[in-house]
């Protein structure tokens, strides 16, 4: 099944030209467009019948006409624009250039990344000083839980060999003729 085609139309100086293409992509490939025409405003979709017959005659090929004519798309068009001639010889000249397209604004300049990688960097920077104070009062705690340890564990021991000595007192005691 072959591609349904569209008719595609832009202007390029005097000259206005279409083409027959699947997609816009195709469009830009035919006319040898290095930058996007239909997101400019500079190109669309033709809604002229006499351009999409001539267009759809011709697939994947740019027809052309002096802008302004309501001549026929050709492969090699070398028909002049029309000039209207002037209603009076002394008339002030008007001059007003036609909006047949936008000017393209020149791409805005990469934004600094160097803010941002400071604060990334002084992020960083804060995070690892934080990792480090954490690690330090752990290792604190486990050697004070070992302390802790030690010194219960030696008390316990004074307490039982203390309560040794209390029973053998106690038993002397009973033993000499003592009561409780």
């Amino acid at each position: 099944m072959a591609a349904r085609l569209k008719v595609y139309q832009a202007s390029f100086g005097f000259r206005e030209s279409v083409v027959a293409a699947a997609n816009q992509k195709a469009a830009l490939e035919a006319w040898g467009a290095r930058q996007n025409l239909f997101g400019e405003g500079l190109a669309h979709v033709s809604d002229d019948d006499g351009a999409t017959r001539a267009a759809l005659a011709h697939p994947g090929v740019p027809l052309s006409r002096a802008i302004g004519s309501a001549g026929a798309f050709a492969l090699d068009s070398r028909e002049l624009p029309k000039v209207p001639a002037r209603s009076k010889p002394n008339a002030k000249r008007r001059t007003r250039s036609a909006p047949t397209a936008k000017l393209a604004e020149p791409p805005k300049p990469a934004p600094d990344r160097g803010p941002l990688d400071a604060t990334e960097s002084a992020l960083r920077k804060l995070q690892a000083s934080h990792r480090a104070l954490e690690d330090d009062f752990h290792a604190r705690l486990r050697r004070l839980e070992q302390e802790r340890t030690a010194a219960l564990e030696a008390v316990d021991a004074k307490l039982a060999a203390s309560r040794k000595e209390v029973e053998k007192a106690r038993q002397a005691y009973r033993n000499a003729g003592g009561g409780d």
